[in-house]
């Protein structure tokens, strides 16, 4: 029952993730997604066998946070009437979609509380669900862990480590005669990034992901199902 909640929870994120970034470079002046068929929210025309398939299986499989990537939408940085700002806007848009649509799952979620439930911000809200049974249990497990992977999603995906969305922010705003040994990195980012993945495997002790995304994933999430606590005493 879990994974049929995470798996269209993971498959919404990522695919509008994925689309926010073409959608706000075609703004910008970048027309390759549009002429490559990648603004649509079609998931088939995003799908990437490691990333929305291999990896959440795995993490899955190891009981870590679930949590994955789309094939990336094709964007070309000299087509960008601003290139330097311009891959910065197009980067951030991605995370931010992640964070309106946990923002509106939070709003949801406050809804689909059970009636004459007193919720509080600290409450993570699967004890009320769990009371409520049948189908509001369903629904609202279902919205909070949407919340919970749109959260996780963009937090992750702001790591300085390339080619996520965090490092063309930083590769931005770093002063120019920085750039070209930033850029070095970008060889090795998926290596760094694997790496992160291998000790959470086999070194759990020392809580990798806790400790780095987990820290701000729990803080923006407490201002979530404060906000759904809020919600939920009001209806």
């Amino acid at each position: 029952m879990l994974i049929l909640m995470l798996v269209p929870a993971l498959v919404v994120a990522i695919v509008f993730h994925e689309v926010a970034h073409g959608w706000t470079a075609l703004m910008l002046g970048d027309p390759t997604a549009k002429e490559q068929r990648r603004l649509t929210l079609n998931p088939i025309r995003h799908v990437d066998p490691v990333g929305t398939l291999l990896v959440p299986g795995m993490l899955a499989v190891m009981g870590a946070p679930v949590f994955g990537w789309a094939k990336p939408v094709p964007v070309l940085m000299q087509r960008l009437d601003n290139p330097r700002y311009g891959m910065m806007a197009v980067a951030a848009a991605g995370p931010l979609t992640n964070i309106i649509l946990a923002l509106l799952g939070a709003v949801a979620l406050g809804f689909a509380i059970p009636d004459g439930a007193q919720m509080t911000a600290g409450d993570t809200g699967m004890s009320l669900i769990a009371d409520a049974g049948g189908a509001v249990a369903l629904i609202a497990s279902g919205l909070f862990y949407f919340v919970l992977i749109n959260t996780f999603l963009a937090v992750f995906n702001m790591l300085p480590i390339p080619p996520f969305d965090g490092s063309h922010i930083v590769e931005g705003a770093l002063p120019r005669q920085w750039v070209g040994y930033y850029a070095k990195l970008r060889p090795y980012g998926m290596l760094l990034f694997f790496g992160l993945i291998a000790l959470t495997w086999f070194a759990p002790g020392l809580g990798v992901l806790e400790n780095t995304i987990g820290v701000p994933v729990d803080w923006v999430m407490r201002q979530y199902l404060g906000l759904t606590a809020y919600i939920a005493n009001l209806s």
